[in-house]
C-alpha cells in the first residue's frame, strides 16, 4: 500500500558523471541532463553566452588565439556553438558557461549547457573603468 500523492513529484537532480554543481532550480525539461534523460559525453567546452533569442537554445562563443608562424603573431579566431539551455540553469547573455557534447537534439544543436560559471569579465579595448573623481568643497563666498 503506497500513500496517495496529491502534490507533483519533485525530481532531484541526478549525477551526470561530470564534475559540475547541480542547479538549485528544478525543471521538467526532457532534454535537461540533470532532471531529464539526456546523456552527456565527449567534449566539454567553456565559452560565453552571446544570444538567448531562441527557445531553450543559447549561442555560446569561444575565442581562440592561433599562432601564424610567417608573421610571428597571434590572430583571434572564434567558434560559435548552439547549445540547449535547460530552464533550471537560467543563463543570460554575458555569462560564462560550460557546455558538454550530447546526441544531436536538432539540425545544429549538439551541445547542452551543464554549468553556469557566472558573469564574464567584459573587456573593451581602450575603455578603462571610470574611477570616482573626488568632489571639491564649494568655495565659500566672503
Amino acid at each position: 500500500m503506497s500513500p496517495a500523492r496529491s502534490a507533483p513529484v519533485r525530481r532531484r537532480a541526478h549525477d551526470i558523471g561530470l564534475d559540475v554543481r547541480a542547479p538549485k532550480g528544478r525543471c521538467d525539461d526532457a532534454h535537461c541532463p540533470f532532471h531529464g534523460r539526456l546523456p552527456v559525453r565527449g567534449q566539454i567546452i567553456e565559452g560565453t553566452v552571446v544570444s538567448t533569442a531562441m527557445q531553450r537554445t543559447a549561442v555560446v562563443e569561444r575565442t581562440l588565439l592561433h599562432f601564424v608562424p610567417k608573421f610571428e603573431r597571434y590572430e583571434k579566431r572564434r567558434r560559435r556553438y548552439l547549445a540547449h539551455a535547460p530552464p533550471c540553469l537560467n543563463v543570460t547573455v554575458g555569462h560564462r558557461v560550460r557546455i558538454a557534447e550530447t546526441r544531436p537534439l536538432s539540425k545544429v544543436v549538439r551541445f547542452c549547457i551543464v554549468e553556469d560559471l557566472g558573469e564574464a569579465a567584459r573587456r573593451v579595448r581602450g575603455e578603462e573603468p571610470e574611477a570616482p573623481t573626488p568632489t571639491a568643497a564649494p568655495a565659500e563666498a566672503a
